[in-house]
């Protein structure tokens, strides 16, 4: 499995209760591109409309060695995903406040896939209860290491 590229920004913004994987409907120059790594998750996010799934504001550079028919970098892509699996989303999204995230763009035999997350937004004092949290075991892992 070789990662393309994460979305770390999520995994503070967001508790993540469940991931998923899924595929993703992309162009031969958009393929290339990945292969090269140039991806950008960090202000994408997934929506359900009409029954299908969607990855919107995902930022796959042009390819460099493409000409004038190559595609648009922020185009919206199709996630591929079973009808029972989006059904069971879009009423998690609806009912209970969730929001659909992509966390981490990558390749698993030859497939360029997408793991989403189905997350909800945390609120400011629980981010920095987080960064206190860190900090501490830092200085604590700091003070038992000069001893």
């Amino acid at each position: 499995m070789k990662v393309v590229c994460q979305n770390r920004k999520a995994y503070h913004d967001y508790h993540i209760d469940e991931a998923i994987e899924s595929g993703i409907a992309l162009l031969g120059t958009e393929v290339k591109s990945l292969r090269e790594g140039k991806a950008n998750l960090k202000d994408s996010y997934v929506i359900i409309k009409g029954g299908e799934v969607f990855l919107l504001n995902c930022h796959i550079s042009p390819y460099s060695h493409g000409n004038i028919m190559n595609h648009d970098p922020l185009r919206t892509r199709k996630l591929l995903l079973h009808k029972k699996e989006i059904s069971r989303l879009a009423g998690k999204v609806i009912a209970k406040g969730y929001t659909l995230i992509p966390l981490k763009l990558y390749f698993k035999d030859s497939f360029a896939k997408v793991e989403i997350g189905l997350a909800k937004g945390k609120k400011l004092f629980e981010k920095r209860e987080k960064i206190k949290e860190r900090e501490a075991k830092r200085t604590i892992e700091r003070v038992m290491k000069s001893r």
